[in-house]
């Protein structure tokens, strides 16, 4: 049996789980099984790897995404390296570790397809990141491939952060692409969103919530009410989750966007 599986805490609901049961059932992949593996700390991760021998790949979700780099003998240099977070982990037949980044690859690749529907240039516009986490660092290296300017938005201000209070009309109306980044509004604290100023957003602006259960949160209906172009995580998910499938079952590293 080749076991996969998501390490995180906690795990009240997973769309990996889900994700890849169904894509066994479907492709019809044999002997392969998807499980959750809510652990309290890292420090039990490695007692994990020692007991599931059949672990072939783990995701890795909130809060572990950058601590979980102390934790694995290799990294990606094309993402988890650049971004300093780790989403995937491959395990090799030796019990070696390697962390990647999928979420770069799954958020680009779902901006640009939206863009391109849009009829828009992505460097073109600016953007606000909503949030310094783990996903948001694969958002900024992403928005920089792309050749994006960007500003970071979080609740506490620092040398490279600017805090909600401090956005102004100005600064909402030159950033037209606006990504919340944070689990605000996450199933089931719905009725949450990100403290930013809607009254400026106009039909001109983008919403990406990297969120997708419940499909429309808070923040993109307040987006939705004043005529912008909205879009959830869903896909972004969904292009994420098959990276990881192909980097778990590559005989070598395939990275490419």
């Amino acid at each position: 049996m080749n076991l996969y599986g998501l390490i995180g805490y906690p795990l009240t609901h997973s769309f990996s789980k889900r994700y890849f049961t169904d894509k066994f059932i479907r492709e019809k992949i044999k002997e392969s099984s998807y499980d959750l593996f809510e652990i309290k700390s890292l420090e039990e991760l490695p007692e994990l790897l020692k007991k599931k021998h059949d672990l072939r790949g783990l995701n890795v979700t909130i809060p572990y995404k950058q601590d979980v780099i102390a934790y694995l003998d290799d990294l990606d240099d094309a993402s988890a390296e650049r971004i300093g977070a780790v989403n995937t982990i491959k395990i090799y037949a030796d019990g070696s570790t390697k962390g990647f980044n999928t979420d770069y690859y799954g958020f680009q690749q779902s901006l640009v397809e939206w863009f391109d529907k849009r009829g828009e240039a992505c460097k073109n516009i600016q953007a606000l990141i909503l949030g310094n986490g783990g996903a948001a660092k694969a958002v900024q290296v992403a928005l920089k491939d792309l050749g994006m300017e960007y500003i970071l938005v979080s609740r506490q201000k620092s040398d490279d952060c600017l805090p909600y209070e401090g956005l102004t009309q100005e600064l909402i109306e030159n950033h037209r692409l606006i990504i919340n980044t944070t689990p605000l509004g996450t199933f089931p604290n719905t009725e949450e969103c990100p403290s930013i100023p809607y009254q400026w957003i106009t039909k001109g602006h983008y919403l990406y919530d990297l969120v997708y259960n419940p499909a429309e949160t808070l923040f993109l209906k307040k987006g939705t009410e004043r005529g912008a172009a909205v879009q959830n995580g869903l896909k972004m998910l969904e292009l994420q989750a098959e990276k990881a499938w192909e980097i778990w079952n590559a005989e070598e590293n395939l990275w490419s966007v």
